[in-house]
C-alpha cells in the first residue's frame, strides 16, 4: 500500500502546505492529497486557499504527485474551468497529477447563490461533468448542450500528454454504484473493507485511495485537545456534511460533538502503535492508496516522526 501526505486547505496557510509538501517528500511519503475547499468547516481552521494556485507552487517545489480531495466540478465552478485547471496542473506535474472529484458539499458550493440540489441530482451533474471533462481533454473545440452543462466552442489548449485519470469520492452503496459506472478510481475517508470490494468488484479491480487525520502531539490529551478544537466537525453523523450551509451552522452543530466522541475517535499523541495500527485498517480494508493529515501546529513533528519510525515499520510488515 502506498502512503501519501494529506495537505489540509482548511487549516494551513500556503506556504505552510508547499513546506509540508517538501518535508513530506523528504520523510519518504510517496504522493500527496490536497483538499480543495472555498470555505474551512469552521472559524478555528482558519484557512481556505485557493488549490490551483498551490498545485502550482507544489509543481516547483517537490517532484510527488497530486491528487485533489476533493474538487467539486459542478456548482460554483464550471466543468470546462476546472477541466482547463486539472490539465495545466498535470503538464505543470509532468503527468503526475490525479483529479479526484465528488457531489461536494453545500458548504462550499452555496457561495453563488444556487440552489443546493439533492444527492441524485449532484450525482447526475457530476456524471455530465466528468464526461465533458473527458471530452474537453480530447483537445478538440467543443459544442454541446447537456442536460445541465453547456459549452460553445471551447478548447483545451494546454494538455498533458495522457489525460489525467478521475477519481471520484463516495460514501455508501448508493454512491459506490453510482460512481462506479464513470470513475477511474475510487476514495474515500473511511476503512470500509464492503465499499473498496463492491468498487473493485463492480469496475474490474480499478484502484481505491484514502485519507484519514491524527493529531501529533507530546501527549495525547494535547493531540485530542487539537483535534477537538480544529476538527470537532468530523464527529458529526450522516449527511450533515454535506447539507449544512455555512461555517457558522457546522460551529453550531459542532457544540453537539463531545471532547470525549473526539478522543474515542482520532488518532492522537506521540505513541506510534495507534498510528500504526490506523493504516494497517485501511491496508486490510483493501485501499491501494492512504494520505495521512496532521491537525494541529505540531505537523513538522508529525513529518519527521513518520519517516522515521511509521513508514519503515509498515512497509517492513507487509
Amino acid at each position: 500500500m502506498k502512503i501519501g501526505y494529506f495537505l489540509s486547505c482548511e487549516e494551513y496557510t500556503p506556504a505552510e502546505l508547499v513546506e509540508q509538501a517538501v518535508a513530506a517528500e523528504r520523510a519518504g511519503f510517496e504522493a500527496l492529497w490536497i483538499s480543495d475547499h472555498f470555505h474551512p468547516w469552521n472559524d478555528e481552521q482558519g484557512q481556505s486557499p485557493f488549490v490551483w494556485s498551490v498545485i502550482g507552487a507544489l509543481s516547483q517545489a517537490c517532484s510527488l504527485p497530486v491528487t485533489t480531495a476533493v474538487t467539486c466540478p459542478t456548482v460554483r465552478l464550471h466543468p470546462a474551468v476546472i477541466a482547463q485547471a486539472a490539465a495545466t496542473a498535470s503538464v505543470m506535474l509532468d503527468g503526475r497529477f490525479v483529479l479526484g472529484v465528488g457531489t461536494g458539499e453545500a458548504l462550499n458550493e452555496h457561495v453563488l447563490g444556487d440552489a443546493w440540489p439533492s444527492y441524485d441530482v449532484r450525482m447526475e451533474m457530476l456524471e455530465e461533468a466528468v464526461g465533458l471533462i473527458r471530452r474537453l481533454w480530447e483537445g478538440d473545440f467543443v459544442t454541446t448542450r447537456g442536460t445541465h452543462y453547456e459549452v460553445s466552442n471551447a478548447r483545451i489548449y494546454t494538455r498533458p500528454a495522457s489525460p489525467p485519470p478521475i477519481y471520484v469520492s463516495g460514501f455508501g452503496p448508493k454512491a459506490v454504484d453510482d460512481l462506479s459506472r464513470f470513475a477511474d478510481g475510487f476514495m474515500s475517508t473511511t476503512p470500509d473493507a464492503e465499499m473498496v470490494r463492491r468498487f473493485k468488484d463492480a469496475t474490474g479491480g480499478k484502484p481505491a485511495q484514502a485519507g484519514c487525520k491524527v493529531a501529533w502531539a507530546e501527549t495525547e490529551d494535547e493531540g485530542i485537545d487539537h483535534a477537538h478544537r480544529l476538527w470537532a466537525n468530523s464527529g458529526l453523523p450522516g449527511e450533515l456534511s454535506q447539507v449544512l450551509p455555512s461555517v457558522r451552522h457546522f460551529e453550531q452543530a459542532s457544540t453537539l460533538v463531545t471532547r470525549e466522541a473526539t478522543a474515542e475517535s482520532v488518532v492522537a499523541g506521540p505513541d506510534l502503535e495507534p498510528h500504526l495500527a490506523q493504516l494497517r485498517e485501511y491496508r486490510d480494508a483493501g485501499f491501494d492508496e492512504v494520505y495521512v493529515a496532521n491537525m494541529g501546529p505540531h505537523f513538522r513533528d508529525m513529518i519527521e516522526a513518520y519517516g522515521r519510525d511509521v513508514l519503515p515499520t509498515l512497509r517492513s510488515d507487509g
